[in-house]
């Protein structure tokens, strides 16, 4: 019998790169391992133009007080926009909302053209169909490298419907499996 392996060994080499090494695909390849949902941020301008944009990197922070996370890329042509506006809401995404998804996530200056929406806290679009809303106060920021981080102070949340998510892994989007 032969005695396990003490938890200090170095790890393979093959799992092992050093910061220094890391490429940009090399990255981006290994956090598509990681499945997520998918949202679609939407604000009002200070000119009072709807915005939105799809994003992956949504997530929890706090239940008391309520905040939640996001992050934008430093280069967006949006950024000073949703950096601006008083609140923004997180339109969670389902399954059959694929083609929103992809809108939103595209150049189209027309995202909204044919998208009835429902005014939320500071204006803030809220998509019908969706799992749920996120509705927050926009006032903490953090830069993270190339990308700005939002804090939001959750003012109202709503459920919708119950029905599957719309997932993203691997770089393209999926279907959860049915329960074992």
């Amino acid at each position: 019998m032969t005695s396990p392996t003490p938890v200090t060994d170095a790890a393979p080499a093959h799992v092992a790169t050093p910061l220094a090494a890391i490429d940009q695909r090399q990255l981006r390849n290994a956090l598509g391992t990681f499945a997520t949902g998918i949202a679609i941020v939407t604000a009002i301008s200070q000119s009072g133009e709807k915005i939105g944009l799809t994003i992956n990197s949504f997530n929890s922070v706090s239940l008391d007080p309520a905040l939640i996370v996001w992050s934008l890329s430093l280069n967006s042509p949006r950024h000073a926009d949703l950096v601006a506006a008083s609140h923004f809401a997180v339109n969670i995404l389902a399954a059959d909302q694929m083609d929103l998804s992809n809108l939103f996530a595209g150049r189209d200056a027309e995202r909204f053209a044919n998208l009835e929406t429902c005014a939320g806290l500071g204006g803030a679009p809220l998509i019908p169909g969706c799992l749920a809303w996120f509705e927050c106060a926009n006032d903490i920021h953090h830069e993270g490298g190339d990308h700005l981080i939002f804090i939001g102070r959750v003012e109202r949340v709503t459920l919708g419907e119950a029905k599957p998510p719309l997932i993203f892994h691997g770089g393209r989007y999926r279907e959860l499996a049915a329960d074992a």
